[in-house]
């Protein structure tokens, strides 16, 4: 348990049962009354955001999530399977916990993993990542101007958006929080 005082970005909180992350926070002493702390909260497991508002000093439930590395192995059934860095432990978690990191999730990755009393809660991939365009229309003579896109399908099977000019086979950086094409990555 901590008191409301104790609250940060980060922070991990359970209310009613649920898992919170405190996205932001701000200490408030209005001239008037007494102070409180005003949050901006994720749940960890739907990922629907939540603005709460808490009194000074009340009591508040944090919960322990363990952030680690892990590999990604193999996708077994509707599950993926993880290995442990440090004790080599494997793991498999639902696809429905992975969510969207499966579209830029190669086999060999590291991620982390974060769990809370073994059960896994989420999966943070790093901001960006390399993949092959498997699949994309060919350009023409004259595509080669600024601005254009076209899609492209990516070796995971995620669909993202290219410049005209980009080909199949080709290797692209792409931002996994947003899954934007950052640019062309030459070997």
């Amino acid at each position: 348990m901590a008191t409301s005082n104790d609250i940060k970005n980060g922070t991990v909180l359970r209310i009613d049962g649920n898992l919170w992350s405190v996205i932001e926070f701000q200490h408030v002493k209005p001239g008037k009354g007494g102070a409180f702390v005003r949050t901006k909260m994720k749940n960890v497991l739907s990922g629907k955001v939540v603005d709460k508002t808490f009194n000074a000093g009340i009591k508040v439930e944090t919960a322990n999530v363990d952030r680690r590395d892990f590999q990604y192995l193999y996708m077994d059934g509707e599950d993926f399977v993880f290995m442990d860095n440090d004790t080599y432990d494997q793991v498999n978690v639902p696809a429905a916990t992975v969510g969207d990191a499966k579209d830029y999730m190669l086999e060999g990755m590291s991620v982390m993993l974060a769990s809370n009393d073994g059960t896994p809660l989420y999966i943070e991939l790093p901001t960006s990542v390399v993949l092959e365009i498997t699949y994309t229309e060919p350009g023409l003579q004259g595509d080669r101007s600024t601005g254009g896109t076209k899609p492209a399908t990516l070796e995971t099977g995620a669909e993202i958006q290219v410049p005209l000019f980009l080909e199949q086979g080709v290797k692209v950086k792409v931002d996994t929080r947003t899954g934007d094409y950052l640019g062309r990555v030459t070997d």
